[in-house]
């Protein structure tokens, strides 16, 4: 048995967590008990920061790792995109291999013990497969034009069964609506739904939405330069777009998982009309990528109050600096500060077990439970994060 004690313990059964409190845990990592300590002088571990469950790190592309640093920021979507399509094969295998691995151990120590991954190819699969953090694979399509739908979704299945030779839980799943024919959103989701998850880029960015609201924009441009086919136009946020091709694979209510990822342009509207047919629908928010792209953050405060239930992604290193949670979390409390650090862990810890069905074992300290134990250092007097936090495993 193990016992460690430090300044706060977020059990994560609530946002509140115990001040000067202790956690004791079996040699396997399962969770005995937690409580406040009597006298932290005579704890044989104690830890001047927070101690909370491992991380689920619910969006990351992590066989994009060997794109890091390769990017320019502030490209907007569209800009995005033509940098993706000239470099994500600027590396050999061995080398994309060489870096998801680095990217995936740094991600372990730092605290992730569990991930929702996007797969575009098995180069992440045999790395994933010997990792202690639990990996469900998302095997993500793209494809604009209706007659490519049945090859692209047999090849996204081929890719399905290698993943699951590997002992992976992986499913197909749809990109977004701007990479996408109709026809493909809904054949690609039907596969996902069919396993119970769903993974899907949502109102990203401006620009998505001026294309399927109006269709007009940079990335509608781009698009028909291309001599790509260009979804309908809606008149309506791309979100009810994706709810009406769901729509096509059975009715409403949706029991599946569905993770909508990003949300930057999320209204109102459009989260009410997910939350009317989706009933266990997520919210990934991935703010530093966000940034890096288009310099915008979704609209947290909205997304509280509606009570969504929000997760937390790094997304992939061709979009960011680094695949750091805590870096994240340090963004989202300093954009949003009336935001607490346990109403966050919630969002990074809880949420994405329970998004993953993995909340049985992971999300929270409760006993019986082995979700890892991280540290997030360098505090506040408040509790809160600092510019200086960083997060590693204890467990």
């Amino acid at each position: 048995m193990k016992r460690i004690a430090a300044s706060y313990i977020y059990t994560l059964e609530n946002t509140e967590p115990v001040v000067d409190g202790f956690v004791e845990i079996e040699d396997d990592g399962t969770v005995i008990r937690t409580g406040k300590c009597e006298d932290i002088s005579s704890e044989p571990v104690f830890y001047r920061g927070a101690v909370a469950p491992g991380f689920v790190n619910c969006h990351c592309h992590v066989e994009l790792s060997h794109l890091k640093g390769k990017f320019y920021k502030g490209s907007g979507m569209a800009g995005f995109i033509d940098q993706i399509n000239a470099l994500r094969d600027s590396s050999g295998r061995d080398k994309k291999i060489s870096d998801l691995t680095r990217e995936m151990d740094s991600m372990w120590r730092q605290g992730v013990s569990a991930m929702a991954d996007i797969s575009n190819c098995d180069d992440s699969f045999a790395v994933k497969a010997v990792s202690p953090m639990y990996t469900r694979t998302f095997i993500e399509v793209f494809g604009t034009e209706p007659e490519d739908c049945a090859a692209v979704v047999e090849g996204a299945k081929k890719l399905e069964a290698v993943a699951g030779e590997y002992g992976l839980d992986a499913s197909v799943t749809p990109h977004a609506c701007y990479t996408m024919s109709p026809e493909l959103v809904t054949a690609a989701s039907a596969e996902g739904l069919a396993k119970g998850f769903l993974s899907y880029h949502s109102q990203e960015s401006i620009q998505e939405e001026e294309m399927m609201m109006y269709g007009t924009g940079e990335m509608a441009d781009n698009r028909r330069n291309a001599g790509m086919s260009t979804p309908p136009v809606t008149g309506k946020p791309s979100l009810m777009y994706f709810i009406d091709r769901l729509l096509k694979v059975h009715q409403a209510p949706f029991e599946e998982h569905i993770l909508l990822v990003h949300n930057v342009c999320l209204t109102e509207e459009a989260a009410a009309a997910a939350l009317d047919v989706f009933k266990n629908v997520y919210w990934a928010v991935c703010p530093l990528s966000n940034l890096f792209i288009h310099n915008m953050l979704p609209p947290v405060d909205m997304m509280r109050k509606l009570g969504l239930r929000i997760t937390v992604g790094t997304d992939s290193l061709s979009s960011n600096d680094d695949l750091d949670m805590a870096k994240e979390l340090y963004c989202l409390q300093s954009a949003f500060p009336d935001v607490s650090l346990g109403e966050i862990l919630v969002w990074a810890c809880r949420n994405g077990a329970e998004f993953l069905s993995k909340s049985s074992v992971l999300g929270t300290l409760e006993p019986g439970k082995k979700p890892g134990l991280v540290l997030i250092d360098n505090l506040d007097g408040s509790g809160r994060m600092t510019s200086a936090s960083s997060s590693a495993r204890l467990v």
